[in-house]
């Protein structure tokens, strides 16, 4: 009936769902597949590059460059619309006649070459400031941040005051480099399991300020060691003028914060995190740009369709988030924003990327408005006549997948932030999917926040929340999370705070006992955190301070609540006090991830769910051979409670929500072992009977 073109046949024999829609698989593939080919044999001759040369090349070439041996300081940059080029800056007191670009070649690539001083010194100072000048055609001079710039400043109050606030450029040339000590953690994503600490290095202090590249290495790193996660995700490294736009207003792609410290420091920082056995993935931004214009990509040759749509178009403006949508149909904008990528993994060495905003990219609607109510109808993302795919996007995306993975074969990490549900987005590009390893399971934390809002305890129906926790498409992996930063923004409630609210600031001594509010509120978010960490996906996903239910939300400092950093931090130092039960929070969280890091379950076949039962609030489920039993019932204990195994022996328990230490009642007795009964319950072989009180959960694990 169908004709399965062989590009896709892989991904349409994993999924015969997608028979109809071979075709337009095929052709989104083409168009990828079509790009590779041209950037793959972009050179003089016509022969064969990888994509990651070219990539490499490129960050290599555009841009400012210091040769150590020559003492020689290269320039390329790409400014079609420019009639002439120069570099000014300290160097040369800032003079726009000496230091002309020439060799406007047929694409608009301008190149400079600069000398080393008769001293043997660069031309160029490290770390002076430096800008380049364009002549447009019509005369007028523009002051633009070299794009490939790898250092961006804030300017003084004084600086402020005469220039403005933008950015100042830094050529940054140091004497003595960082060097990597350390290899890259083995991790195959086949095999190991993900559990991923979402960080923000500028608010990783209990103190109201901006914290370090520094601090976050001495102090922040060894925490999520001891947490017992095995990857950060690092937000806001990518350079952006605007603190308060949470690091997802790049100006500068190539420039890593400097609100934080120096380049140097941040290799610091992931060269430690390595030592300790932690993959470190940067929250990349190629969703969208800043519209800055004197210190960002916006308006950088004079026009405003040079990496970009043009305005005239309609499509080169998030209509919510104020911002610049690249061309990825661009040759020079694909080169820039894969060059961008294998920057990141050789300079810094980060071990892969969550893609923000991915589901802006993939459609021309971005999500927004009616077309972003996605039904799970195929007819959404791959009919020709209904879906709204931005196929220049997805094939970019594509490309991206092919970069990563072919700079850390067998290594990377990719995960796509899509809340769309868009099929074969993380199937191998080999079959015909877009590549990415991951998606985020963004229905999730939404599912607990309304559930906490809006339905009282003995309301919550157990069917609804496993039919949410296992509604992924079958073969593509997820990130399962409970919250990330976006549950933790001003405005919005973290759960700890939807749990427990004012309650956590007078009742969580433990000097007195816990009253009504506080104990409801931790028994409940351990549960919620263990049955998404076991239930919800391949991988696991906890934003920084959730994991001792950090009581308060976060705001940047800003023109509301006069620039304070009073909620742009995180509150530490409440589970180091042993006085107060953020620290029971925090073992809890430890625990479940040694659990897992011993037992295995997360990246593993998805869970059997043998029981869920509406009247006793019971969930209980069976992954790699561990068995999970959930009550959540707000007063009703169990004793005896007859649960479904399918395999034969001696159980035991590995982890219990209900210990002293995690905030509990020690009602369980650990030492405890459960024997089956050959007898068939739930539609398992055998069963065992366990004691399961109130608000409490239980793994156990066959005896070996």
């Amino acid at each position: 009936m169908y004709n399965i073109p062989d590009n896709v046949k892989g991904a349409v024999e994993f999924d015969p769902w997608l028979k109809p829609f071979a075709d337009v698989l095929s052709e989104r593939r083409y168009l990828a597949d079509k790009w590779l080919y041209d950037i793959t044999h972009a050179t003089p001759d016509g022969s064969y590059q990888s994509l990651s040369k070219f990539a490499r090349d490129s960050y290599k070439s555009y841009g400012l460059h210091a040769n150590p041996e020559t003492k020689e300081i290269t320039y390329k940059e790409w400014a079609p619309n420019a009639e002439r080029a120069f570099l000014v800056g300290d160097f040369n007191n800032w003079d726009t006649t000496s230091h002309e670009l020439k060799n406007k070649d047929e694409f608009g690539n301008f190149t400079i070459t600069l000398h080393p001083l008769p001293n043997g010194d660069f031309a160029i100072p490290h770390d002076s400031k430096i800008k380049v000048m364009f002549i447009l055609p019509d005369g007028s001079k523009i002051f633009r941040l070299p794009a490939w710039i790898t250092r961006a400043t804030q300017p003084s109050k004084e600086t402020s005051k005469q220039f403005g606030p933008a950015y100042e450029g830094r050529f940054w040339n140091p004497k003595n480099p960082y060097k990597f000590v350390h290899p890259r953690p083995k991790f195959s994503e086949s095999v190991d399991s993900l559990r991923i600490y979402e960080a923000h290095v500028g608010i990783s202090s209990p103190e109201p300020k901006i914290t370090t590249y520094k601090e976050f290495t001495e102090k922040v790193l060894p925490r999520i060691k001891y947490l017992g996660y095995d990857a950060i995700q690092l937000m806001a490294i990518m350079e952006h003028a605007y603190y308060a736009s949470f690091g997802y207003q790049v100006t500068n792609f190539f420039a890593a914060s400097s609100r934080f410290g120096t380049p140097e420091e941040l290799k610091e920082l992931i060269d430690t995190a390595h030592s300790m056995g932690i993959l470190v993935l940067l929250d990349v931004v190629h969703s969208h740009a800043s519209k800055n214009v004197e210190d960002g990509l916006n308006m950088f040759d004079g026009s405003d369709h040079q990496y970009f749509h043009s305005i005239s178009s309609g499509r080169g403006e998030h209509p919510l988030w104020d911002s610049r949508l690249f061309n990825y149909g661009k040759f020079e904008v694909q080169r820039f924003l894969l060059a961008n990528l294998a920057f990141y993994v050789d300079v810094y060495q980060f071990d892969g990327f969550r893609f923000d905003g991915v589901t802006s990219m993939l459609y021309v609607h971005h999500g927004v408005g009616a077309g972003g109510s996605f039904s799970g109808d195929y007819n959404e993302y791959l009919s020709r006549d209904r879906s709204f795919v931005d196929h220049e996007a997805l094939a970019y995306l594509m490309l991206a997948n092919d970069l990563v993975h072919e700079m850390l074969a067998n290594l990377a990490v990719t995960v796509a932030e899509d809340v769309s549900g868009y099929p074969t987005l993380c199937l191998p590009r080999s079959i015909g999917g877009t590549g990415f390893d991951y998606r985020l399971a963004m229905a999730l934390p939404d599912m607990w926040i309304k559930l906490i809002k809006e339905k009282k305890d003995d309301e919550w129906e157990m069917g609804s929340i496993v039919y949410t926790l296992t509604n992924r498409r079958y073969g593509e992996k997820v990130v399962a999370y409970c919250e990330s930063h976006d549950q933790a923004l001003v405005g919005d409630k973290t759960l700890a705070f939807w749990l427990m609210d004012a309650a956590m600031y007078t009742d969580m001594t433990v000097l007195k006992e816990p009253s009504i509010v506080i104990d409801r509120g931790i028994a409940l978010h351990k549960m919620i955190r263990l049955i998404t960490h076991s239930l919800g996906g391949e991988a696991y996903l906890n934003f920084e301070g959730n994991e001792f239910g950090h009581p308060e939300w976060l705001d940047f400092p800003n023109v509301n609540n006069g620039d304070s950093y009073k909620y742009a931090r995180r509150q530490f130092n409440l589970a180091d006090d042993p006085l107060l039960r953020y620290q029971n929070l925090n073992e809890f969280d430890r625990s479940m991830q040694l659990c897992e890091k011993r037992h295995k379950w997360l990246n593993t076949k998805q869970a059997y769910v043998s029981l869920k039962h509406e009247g006793d609030k019971m969930i209980v489920f069976e992954r790699n051979n561990l068995l999970f039993i959930f009550n959540f019932h707000p007063t009703n204990s169990y004793s005896d409670y007859r649960v479904g195994v399918e395999k034969a022996g001696t159980y035991h328990i590995v982890l219990n929500s209900d210990r002293a230490e995690f905030g509990g009642h020690n009602r369980i007795n650990e030492s405890s072992e459960f024997f089956t009964t050959d007898l068939e319950w739930n539609n398992r072989k055998n069963f065992l009977q366990v004691y399961i009180p109130s608000r409490v959960a239980l793994v156990l694990a066959l005896k070996e």
